[in-house]
Formats: C-alpha cells, sequence, structure tokens
C-alpha cells in the first residue's frame, strides 16, 4: 500500500518516515514539507541517511490524492482542517496527529485552541485514535484523529480505574513532565539550549488544552460527568512523559484490587506494560526506558491515609504519543497484525 506524509519535516513527521520507511506492508510514496520542498529527507532527519533517497515535495492536495492510499497528516493545529474534507473525498483514508479532529464539540475549538473549526460536520465522523479504547471504531473509519501525546498519556493511566467507578470523578489531578521534542522542531526562546538545559519549569500550571481531550475520553467510559485538572512542566531530556495522576477512593482497595482492575482492563494490549518491582531503581514507570518504542509503561502506589490512588504513566511523546499510534491505528485499519513495523524496544543505557 502507498502511503504519504503531510508535513514530514518536522519532528513527528521524522519519526513516521522511520517507521514506514521501514514497514513491511508500506511503500512511502511522498513526504511533503512546505518549507523543505526540494530537499533531501536525509538533510532534515540525519538518522535516515542511507534508507532513503526522497526529497520532500510541496504539499499539493491533488498530487497527494493520485500518488497514496492513505495519508498521515502531521501539521501545525488548523492545517489540518483546511485540507482534510478534500482528501476524503478522493477516497483516500487520513490518520491526523494534529489536534484539529480530536474534540468532538466545534464549540471547544474556539475555547482551547481559539479558532472556529473550519469543518465541524466532519468531526463526530473521526475517530479519536487510541487503540487501546477505540479499537473497534478505528478499523472502519475514513478519519482517524490521533490522541495529543500528554492526552494518551494520562488517559491510558486513568481509563480503568475511571471506568471501574471506584474514584471521585470530580477530584483527578494530572500533573506532566514533558521533554523538549514535545514543543515541535520550531525553535523558541523556551527551547534555546541555554534557557531549557537544567530546567524543570512549570509552562502551563492550569488551562492545557489537552484537558478537553482527557475529559471527552474519559467521560466517555464513565458514562457521565469527569473533571480533570491538569500541570504540565517542560524538563531537562529530549523525548519522553511522566504522567503523575492523582485519584481519590470512593471505597478502600487493595493493592490486589488494583492490579486486577488494570490486567483485566489492558488484557492482551501489544503495547501496555504494568510496572511495579519491589527493588530496582526501575520500581515505578520511565520515560527514559521506553524512548524509540511503542510501549506505555503503568504503575500506580496506594496512599492509604488519604483515600488516594497515586497512577503513574511514561511513554515516548513521539512514539507511543504520536507516530507510534498512528502507525498501529494503520494497522488496525488495513487488518495487519496490531504491532507489525513497531517491534522496536526502547533503548538502555541511553
Amino acid at each position: 500500500m502507498k502511503v504519504g506524509i503531510l508535513g514530514a519535516s518536522g519532528y513527528v513527521g521524522g519519526e513516521l518516515l522511520r517507521l514506514l520507511l521501514r514497514h513491511p506492508r508500506v511503500e512511502v510514496s511522498l513526504a511533503t514539507s512546505s518549507s523543505r520542498a526540494g530537499d533531501f529527507i536525509h538533510r532534515v532527519h540525519p538518522n535516515l541517511r542511507g534508507l532513503t533517497k526522497m526529497k520532500f515535495v510541496p504539499p499539493d492536495p491533488s498530487k497527494i490524492t493520485d500518488e497514496c492510499d492513505l495519508l498521515f497528516v502531521s501539521t501545525p493545529h488548523g492545517v489540518s482542517s483546511s485540507l482534510t474534507p478534500q482528501i476524503l473525498e478522493s477516497g483516500v483514508r487520513v490518520i491526523d496527529t494534529s489536534a484539529d479532529f480530536r474534540l468532538k464539540d466545534p464549540h471547544a475549538y474556539v475555547k482551547w485552541y481559539g479558532m472556529q473549526h473550519r469543518c465541524p460536520e466532519l468531526l463526530e465522523k473521526a475517530v479519536y485514535g487510541l487503540p487501546e479504547i477505540h479499537r473497534r471504531e478505528i478499523r472502519d473509519a475514513q478519519l482517524v484523529a490521533c490522541p495529543g501525546c500528554m492526552a494518551a498519556a494520562a488517559i491510558l493511566a486513568l481509563a480503568p480505574i475511571v471506568k471501574s467507578g471506584k474514584i471521585e470523578r470530580n477530584r483527578i489531578v494530572a500533573d506532566f513532565k514533558v521533554g523538549s521534542s514535545g514543543g515541535g522542531a520550531k525553535p523558541t526562546l523556551a527551547s534555546h539550549h541555554p534557557e531549557h538545559y537544567g530546567v524543570v519549569r512549570p509552562y502551563k500550571p492550569v488551562g492545557h488544552r489537552h484537558t478537553a481531550e482527557i475529559e471527552q475520553e474519559l467521560r466517555i467510559l464513565a458514562g457521565g460527568e469527569v473533571s480533570v485538572a491538569m500541570s504540565a512542566h517542560s524538563v531537562n531530556m529530549v523525548r519522553g512523559i511522566l504522567a503523575t495522576c492523582h485519584v481519590f477512593l470512593v471505597d478502600p482497595l487493595s493493592m490486589i484490587d488494583v492490579w486486577r482492575i488494570y490486567r483485566g482492563f489492558y488484557r492482551d494490549e501489544p503495547f501496555i506494560r504494568l510496572v511495579r518491582e519491589a527493588r530496582g531503581i526501575y520500581r515505578y514507570p520511565d520515560p527514559k526506558i521506553v524512548v524509540g518504542s511503542n510501549y506505555c509503561d503503568l504503575g500506580f502506589e496506594l496512599d492509604d491515609d488519604h483515600s488516594r490512588l497515586v497512577l503513574l504513566s511514561a511513554l515516548d511523546n513521539l512514539m507511543k504519543g504520536a507516530a507510534g499510534t498512528a502507525v498501529q491505528d494503520m494497522n488496525i485499519m488495513m487488518g495487519w497484525p496490531e504491532a507489525e513495523g513497531l517491534w522496536d524496544t526502547g533503548l538502555h543505557p541511553i
């Protein structure tokens, strides 16, 4: 099958290329970039030197629909919604890693993204592309909207316990530590090395836009209202997210009870690992261990004194938080083995 990547010169686009160029069932037919058209791919993504001689091409929707059967979109927020309707009309399926189709309520885009949605009629048709929650809908989807990286980490950590009904659904706190690649490839003062090195910098203590999709998806699982308070910090690493989520129990639970809830929910999931070791330095999920892989490591600890359950989630923001999940979605849509092309484990040490 021929696949294309719209917006392939960014970090997520580079990860898509790394995965798809080695995928045994696809051929990458085009990779677009507005800013780097005409450049060899390896000049922007030097890790791909020797894997392809392709050059970036300008984003021409008419050529895209002629040259691929499925399109990955990795453009800045607000771009995809102007192109996707035309692409879908041609019969090409779309997997979008931007935020343009994640939310079902068009009014939410005004609140969280400051924009009127260009094609609100597609929001209900888009499937939220988190396989562990929406695998069945993804199979038949024409348009898949991949989760935000922090949203993926939080939803995967919280989904089993929220669905169980064992916690206070209006008192959930999610705290994130995020690597610098989460800010994208465009340099800013905050990403400038002297300003970023060594930091643990709160950059969105309240009001982060990923709150909207976390609450949206957890409400579906709970069958009612769910409220999540979210804070985000930039830390001194390039890739990875650690989510620490605090929930409060309505009735006492034992560690065995929590294990049963999580094992039952994630039974047979290929990329979910439950981590809670008795000793060693990696007793709990650590983003360092999952870098480069499509795994999400989940762990937990009970605080009996305060009826609190602490949930930990670690993933690579460019993989399970973006490109890896997108390729996983493609495999599901095509009926291929779900882990095809996603066999890499994390590196250690790194």
